[in-house]
């Protein structure tokens, strides 16, 4: 059973978002995205007729039927689930909160796939097909020679955030095979599609100070892992830190998702890469894992449906210790948040402000939450391209330093 922590926003909490509104997103996704995801699997696992009839009963229940426990499969979160599923028993799944449900329909997915039993399916990702799909295909990028081939430049910290968060926009759950395939097209969206821009205050903030741990929270395997990697194999091997930890998944969930085998796999398959430099760019980062510069972690509260000022106490004393705490994508950003339906306007410093140590938040915009923005950067936004807040084509980076946010009165 997972332990809690207190801390939350200074703010009074808002509503969740719900996806009982007919045209909003949470409602697409409940009713389109959903039901795609869980019947593409099918094929492409052939999975047997009963893993099959699995599937398609979960497309049926998110429609038609009603919320009930997880069977007991053999994962170590079965009671904790059950324990935060007690409220919505019998209810419809429209009539939960939009991210507790997506993160319980993915669970839902391992279940049916038996994907914590002992047999033949046991262990297996029901999204690997896709991943792998992925993974050649930033094999064969040109754009991915380009990215590899400046290690170790101080100059490129700030280049290399920003491939980062652009690298969130390869989300197999929304956009499947669509990322950005080139450093112009990235130069584009950073003078026209970044919100907020705090990557300047970041490199400030890391220059200024002796750094020896820092906290990268992950989202997406593929490209995004890729970029992820370049950022983290920069920072260690330009000393700006002596230790990243780069938190992963415990098992698969929001399709694309990274755990710590996609983190392997993508290590592995570079280091057998037929150009020299990317070779040695994989085995350096092998290299840091040995030496433990570089560490993955998969705590089982990254696949929990909690809110961040939710997170285990052992987890928030970890984080106290980091000197930045990176969080990358948009369901992570929804958790800063708690999927919350906060004015846009509000603070993003106010809201996150429980985090104990600085924090960047890396994201491309998937979903209807969003804070720290200006009014009238507001409305231009909904004049110029009415679903801004969710295909993905605008980004954030924003940045809270703890101890700054403490002095606001």
């Amino acid at each position: 059973m997972i332990s809690l922590s207190s801390k939350q926003p200074r703010l009074p909490l808002p509503s969740p978002l719900m996806m009982s509104e007919p045209g909003s997103f949470a409602y697409f996704t409940m009713h389109d995205r959903w039901t795609t995801i869980a019947r593409r699997i099918i094929p492409e696992n052939q999975y047997p007729p009963e893993i099959a009839a699995n599937l398609e009963a979960l497309v049926k229940e998110l429609l038609h039927g009603n919320v009930r426990s997880l069977n007991d499969d053999g994962g170590t979160d079965v009671a904790t689930w059950n324990a935060n599923l007690q409220p919505f028993l019998g209810k419809s799944w429209i009539e939960m909160p939009w991210f507790f449900a997506e993160v319980y329909f993915y669970r839902r997915i391992l279940e049916a796939t038996q994907f914590f039993g002992k047999g033949q399916w046991q262990g297996v990702d029901p999204f690997a097909v896709q991943k792998q799909r992925e993974l050649e295909a930033i094999c064969s990028n040109p754009a991915i020679s380009i990215a590899a081939d400046s290690q170790g430049n101080p100059k490129q910290f700030i280049s290399r955030l920003y491939q980062s968060l652009w690298g969130n926009r390869a989300d197999l759950s929304l956009k499947p095979g669509e990322t950005l395939t080139s450093a112009r097209e990235i130069e584009f969206r950073n003078s026209q599609h970044i919100l907020v821009d705090d990557a300047p205050a970041i490199a400030a903030m890391l220059a200024k100070k002796a750094c020896t741990r820092i906290d990268l929270i992950g989202d997406n395997a593929g490209f995004e892992l890729f970029y992820d990697l370049q950022l983290i194999e920069f920072l260690l091997t330009t000393q700006t830190t002596q230790q990243v930890f780069l938190h992963l998944k415990a098992h698969p969930t929001f399709v694309s998702d990274a755990t710590i085998q996609d983190a392997r796999t993508l290590l592995d398959t570079f280091a057998k890469n037929e150009e020299i430099y990317l070779q040695s760019w994989a085995n350096l980062l092998k290299n840091y894992l040995k030496e433990e510069r570089l560490i993955l972690g998969a705590d089982e509260f990254w696949t929990s449906p909690f809110a961040f000022w939710q997170m285990p106490d052992t987890l928030y004393q970890e984080f106290a210790k980091s000197h930045l705490i990176v969080i990358k994508g948009d369901a992570n950003y929804r958790r800063i948040l708690g999927d919350r339906q906060w004015s846009f306007t509000t603070p993003f410093s106010e809201i996150a402000s429980y985090f104990p140590a600085p924090l960047a938040a890396l994201r491309t915009l998937k979903s209807e939450i969003v804070a720290g923005l200006q009014t009238a950067q507001i409305q231009q936004l909904n004049n110029e391209d009415s679903a801004w807040l969710t295909n993905g084509d605008w980004g954030l980076i924003q940045f809270v330093d703890h101890k700054q946010s403490e002095e606001v009165p």
